[in-house]
């Protein structure tokens, strides 16, 4: 039978209001379950008056959630204004989204693009914020916003997950709120300072992209402004390349094995840099290329397997591959260099400053190093002090007479500093990606005045930061400081730094294996080139600390989808003689192991993991032994071993127990019920995991808790009671959002789509299939990634799509057998409802062409509109 549509729904051009509270699980424990239902309650009352009173209808509600449609957008802005209003400084605060379009009204309700947009809004704000896009604000006439008394602020265009053009966003009001929760398509850096001249360099270098080059390398020594044209010229493009414009900065890498993975890390690519970026259309600014020329025959590759990819780099030396394009960056014109000078300096031009600038080359940093000292000199006297030094470079070893320049001016100011000053200037070398000035004061014994004069001397630079900011050098001057750095002094600076970092990583890493990791993550990002300098000084120097650093970067690495950096680190300190605690080696063999786990390397995984169990056991830790049962176990369940991981999983339950460890038992118990369900003990398994979800709660183990809930509500599905397990997924991914940036939040609506499908939702199913896997493909544990395709490929035979289907089922054979992973329960059912029947009918060559197929590709094909064709 057919439901009739709800008549009381509007039609045509409408206007969609969403509302959600910010930190509900949070609220929950804070107030209790009575209170925080009288809060909800009293907030739903609260919005639904205001939105009825505007005309607005109510269409759904979800948990803490509310979706109102009303026939006009300045009516559905007043609604937001008055509840919020209503709202503010109480114990709930929402986050409303509003988008205007002409959505289809469908038996269930309205269905399309301009429902899922506006809801994407609303996710994308904070409590006490309503956001609203240009289609809303298009609609307000002044008089509107006048009588109302609103005001708006442009937000500018953002990007939203799933949607895939930017999308101009609006404010209400003009309140200060974070960031908004977006999708950025460029990661350029802001510049330390204003772009002065080169007006023509930028048009050359912009004309040689326009004009059909994918490949230009800016060249020139260190200092003449190779970045910040290229820079100027990356952002002035950003609306030209649908698929972005992203900066790479490789100043800190010297092993060029790293450039493919560093390029991947920012592009967010799992499965080949290639597959990821296809035949998109990108720009990347690859930055400080020089000391790993190496990976140029990589890059060459890469542009010939990506023919929409434009590169733009900056060397000391061209690649010297097939299609690149040199352009070599000149000095600055010489009224150029005295207008730099100027400005930095406050000075009016004069015939001194253009003798200087001549001088020097006219160099941009050479001219800054000059411009900072007229503190303290006339540029009369600095001309006095330079032209000696400058003509005794004539003839130097240096065949570049422009590096000659620079590096003397450098010396020049490092000269005229106090030895206070050059002290710390010499010191601050090791930090390889800047740092706070707490780090600077620890390893380098800043102190804030030292640091200040540096900074006006331009030999250091400062960019401020929420956080407080951070102290860095130009890569050529950070050089020439770490010449400075006394051999006897630098061992003990870099110890410090060593130390500092080590601190750092372990104070993060419980915070990130419980994925608690918002903040922890943004620390460890921007130390991230100070970690691989202090890795490889103390690998070098066979420094024991290696191993304990890399054994608690590895959850780090692992949330950034790092496995191949990771298991690089960690096998070299791994291979270290003797030196490191049991307790550090054990800890680098689980990260190891998992990181080889990651890369479904499973014999040598499982070979590393229980290397470490049993180093555990001579240890007595039994906290120990239990994390490595479980990770065997899971390692065992997908390769096949069913009596293998019970085995190992009920041992862990048993240790736990034995031992008294709560923490510990909830894990355990939550490991030990993936056995359970392989052996369709559904019964069993639920019984498990409402027990660990029991513990958690009781010990506040947040994660450990969402994810009992989560894996009861999919035990639901698998044991066929569809109804109870709706309602166990919606409240479990509640918990996961209210957590924050997990891993697990996309594998939670696969298990509802999953329910859907087994429940032959089949539509409801696609839908949540592709939302969940365009965001899953980038963030969750990759031997989740086959599911979905399996999946969608049942979703096509159940359509009737047979090319589709036919590609899809050979891919995901193809991904399991290249992964060596076996079927499970739910592949069991899925291919039992959806692909016994179809096998007759299978289209061999499709068959034959999704087989053949990367992970990438496969994802790709997937999330296609169309049915796939060859």
């Amino acid at each position: 039978m057919i439901r009739p549509v709800r008549p009381d729904l509007p039609t045509g051009t409408v206007t969609f209001l969403f509302t959600d509270v910010e930190g509900s699980t949070r609220l929950l424990y804070e107030l209790g379950a009575e209170a925080y239902a009288e809060a909800l309650a009293e907030h739903r009352r609260v919005v639904r008056d205001a939105c009825w009173a505007e005309g607005g209808v109510e269409v759904d509600t979800q948990g803490d959630a509310l979706f109102f449609v009303f026939p006009t957008a300045p009516g559905a802005l007043a609604a937001a204004a008055v509840f919020t209003d209503a709202l503010a400084g109480g114990r709930i605060s929402v986050r409303v989204g509003l988008h205007t379009g002409t959505p289809l009204l469908a038996e269930e309700g309205y269905v399309g693009d301009d429902v899922h947009l506006g809801a994407r809004v609303a996710a994308a704000g904070h409590g006490g914020q309503v956001v609203f896009t240009r289609n809303v604000a298009a609609l307000l006439a002044p008089s509107d916003t006048v009588s109302q008394g609103l005001s708006l602020t442009d937000l500018g265009e953002h990007r939203l997950k799933d949607i895939h053009e930017p999308v101009a966003l609006f404010q209400l009001g003009e309140k200060s709120f974070p960031p908004l929760k977006t999708i950025s398509n460029t990661n350029l850096p802001r510049p330390a300072s204003s772009f002065l001249g080169r007006e023509a360099e930028l048009g050359e270098v912009l004309s040689r992209i326009e004009n059909g080059a994918r490949l230009v390398t800016l060249t020139g020594p260190g200092g003449t402004g190779k970045t910040r044209l290229a820079l100027e010229a990356a952002a002035t493009l950003v609306p030209r390349y649908k698929a972005g414009v992203f900066w790479v900065g490789l100043a800190s890498l010297r092993d060029a094995a790293l450039v493919s993975e560093t390029i991947a890390q920012v592009l967010g690519a799992k499965d080949g840099l290639a597959t990821h970026i296809g035949e998109r259309e990108p720009l990347l600014l690859l930055d400080n290329l020089e000391q790993i020329v190496e990976c140029a025959p990589a890059l060459s590759e890469l542009l010939q397997a990506c023919p929409n990819l434009t590169l733009l780099c900056t060397s000391r030396e061209l690649l010297r591959i097939q299609g690149e394009v040199e352009y070599p960056v000149p000095p600055l014109a010489e009224s150029e260099a005295v207008s730099l000078f100027c400005v930095r300096s406050g000075l009016e031009p004069s015939e001194e400053i253009t003798e200087l600038c001549a001088g020097l080359d006219s160099l941009p940093l050479a001219v800054e190093l000059a411009a900072a000292r007229t503190r303290a000199l006339t540029p009369a006297q600095i001309v006095e002090r330079l032209s000696q030094r400058l003509d005794l470079l004539k003839g130097g070893r240096d065949s570049d007479a422009r590096q000659q320049t620079l590096r003397m001016t450098i010396e020049w100011s490092y000269e005229l500093l106090s030895h206070e000053e050059q002290q710390l200037f010499a010191r601050l070398s090791v930090f390889a990606g800047g740092c706070t000035l707490e780090a600077a004061e620890e390893v380098a014994d800043a102190d804030l005045d030292t640091l200040q004069s540096l900074v006006e001397k331009s030999l250091l630079r400062f960019t401020p930061s929420e956080s407080g900011g951070r102290y860095w050098m130009l890569e050529t001057i950070r050089e020439y400081a770490g010449e400075r750095l006394e051999e006897d002094e630098a061992d003990i600076v870099r110890e410090k730094h060593l130390d500092q970092l080590l601190r750092l990583a372990e104070s993060a890493e419980a915070d990130l294996w419980a994925q608690q990791s918002n903040t922890r993550l943004a620390q460890l990002d921007a130390e991230e080139a100070n970690f691989r300098g202090a890795l490889a000084w103390a690998i070098r120097e066979r420094d024991e600390r290696a191993v304990r650093l890399a054994g608690s970067l590895y959850p780090f690495w692992e949330l950034r989808g790092q496995h191949k950096e990771a298991r690089s680190w960690l096998a070299q300190a791994l291979a270290l003689d003797g030196g490191s605690t049991p307790q550090a080696r054990a800890k680098a063999l689980v990260g190891a192991g998992r990181a080889t786990a990651r890369q479904f390397d499973w014999p040598v995984a499982l070979d590393l993991l229980e290397e470490a169990a049993s180093l555990s056991r001579k240890l007595d830790d039994a906290e120990g032994v239990g994390r490595c049962l479980g990770f065997i176990g899971h390692a065992r369940l997908f390769t096949g071993d069913s009596a293998g991981a019970m085995a190992v999983l009920n041992e862990g339950v048993e240790l736990a127990r034995s031992t008294g460890d709560r923490e510990g038992l909830g894990r355990a118990l939550y490991n030990a019920a993936f056995a359970s369900i392989e052996r369709r003990d559904f019964v069993g398994a639920s019984a498990i995991l409402d027990e660990a979800a029991d513990i958690a709660q009781a010990q506040g183990m947040r994660l450990i808790y969402a994810l009992s809930r989560l894996q009861r509500g999919y035990t639901s599905v698998l044991a066929g009671e569809y109804a109870l397990a709706a309602v166990r997924l919606d409240e479990s991914l509640n918990l996961l959002e209210d957590l924050g940036k997990t891993v697990w939040s996309p594998v939670a609506q696969r298990y509802q789509a999953l329910l859907a499908l087994l429940d032959a939702r089949v539509e409801d199913a696609e839908s949540l299939l592709r939302a969940s896997l365009a965001e899953g493909r980038e963030e969750a544990p990759q031997q989740e990634v086959p599911n979905w395709i399996e999946d969608l490929a049942a979703v096509a035979s159940a359509k009737g799509e047979a090319r589709r289907a036919a590609t899809l089922w050979g891919a995901t054979d193809g991904l399991f057998e290249t992964r060596r992973l076996v079927l499970r329960e739910e592949n069991r059912q899925v291919r039992k409802l959806f692909r016994a029947n179809f096998e007759e009918f299978l289209d061999t060559d499709a068959y034959a062409q999704g087989r053949a197929m990367t992970l990438e590709e496969a994802v790709n094909c997937a999330l296609e509109d169309e049915p796939a064709r060859a």
